[in-house]
């Protein structure tokens, strides 16, 4: 396939929240691609930091860059809404607001998302690029993307991952779906409804979810083209976490209820959530929970990742998630 139309518009959105200290390394991230025709589009979720003023002084020296400012804070959700209903390219990226990308990320994701449509015909896909991630004390694991081997996920199955840990065979899964490594056409995000301003957190998961319950395709970079900096924001704790996983199983419960998994994600996710708090009474009441309603399937997932996130866990230092202060 021939190099993309340098005329394709291309938004990268940044949502951003009292990240003064990140903002202008992500939006330098932007202005570094190797790709002529940019809109950065850079949403701020009702900083107190100064974060609105750092952009907007970068807009008046930059005319591709652009502010909208939010005025109240409603995470991440919301945030990345407003970025997709203001953005005017005709492709859409999201660039984390303390990450930084590859000079060649956005040329290598429009080209596989456009190459994967010229092979199959269909438009309705997203593509995911992998990267790493680094931890404050130095430690860094990759972050592959989905799809980034041979046999790209799609369609529902993609749902069943994502929701209650359900892996085909032969697939590849990689990181998930983050949004910080997303990049689809507008109109595609636009049909799927885009993000649901009511989940602070899990709204790639909600967003992918939904594309793959309606048909979508998940071709990824196998390229590493970002790098992500491990942070602990308030809205990163063990119970924002888990209230807004629980939405996305209550959002999707029709669905889960019709495979039978829906008491099961509900264990699997509680389980999850006592982890991470370290509460090591209720951890081992809820996994027993799981295990006597459903022994098959907790056993499995227990042995696939229990030990791996373990490992991860001591690797990276990381410390229990409790409630926001």
């Amino acid at each position: 396939m021939s190099t993309p139309a340098a005329e394709i518009r291309i938004t990268v959105g940044i949502a951003c929240y009292n990240a003064a200290d990140t903002v202008d390394r992500a939006i330098d991230s932007v202005c570094r691609q190797d790709w002529p025709e940019l809109e950065i589009l850079v949403a701020d979720d009702a900083s107190t930091d100064g974060t609105a003023e750092r952009v907007a002084a970068r807009a008046r020296q930059d005319a591709r860059i652009r502010l909208v400012r939010r005025d109240t804070n409603g995470g991440a959700g919301a945030t990345r809404q407003t970025i997709l209903e203001a953005a005017t390219g005709e492709f859409l990226a999201f660039f984390d607001d303390d990450d930084v990308s590859d000079p060649r990320r956005l040329r290598c994701q429009l080209e596989r998302l456009r190459q994967w449509e010229h092979d199959t015909g269909i438009r309705y896909a997203a593509c995911y690029a992998s990267g790493r991630r680094e931890y404050p004390n130095g430690h860094v694991i990759e972050l592959p993307a989905i799809g980034s081997r041979p046999v790209v996920p799609a369609g529902p199955a993609v749902a069943d991952y994502l929701l209650f840990g359900r892996r085909r065979n032969g697939w590849y899964y990689g990181a998930g779906t983050p949004t910080c490594a997303l990049m689809a056409r507008r109109e595609v995000l636009l049909q799927a409804g885009g993000f649901d301003p009511s989940l602070r957190r899990v709204e790639d998961a909600d967003l992918a979810v939904r594309m793959a319950l309606a048909g979508a395709a998940f071709p990824g970079c196998p390229e590493g083209l970002f790098l992500q900096y491990a942070t602990f924001a308030g809205d990163k704790d063990a119970e924002s976490n888990y209230r807004a996983e629980l939405a996305l199983l209550d959002k999707h419960r029709d669905y889960l209820e019709r495979l039978r998994r829906y008491d099961y994600a509900r264990r699997w996710f509680t389980v999850r959530y006592h982890h991470l708090r370290r509460d090591w009474p209720n951890l081992a009441r809820s996994l027993a929970g799981a295990w006597l309603r459903h022994p098959l399937w907790t056993t499995a997932q227990a042995l696939r990742a229990g030990p791996r996130r373990l490992l991860h866990e001591r690797r990276a230092g990381l410390r229990p998630l409790g409630r926001r202060a």
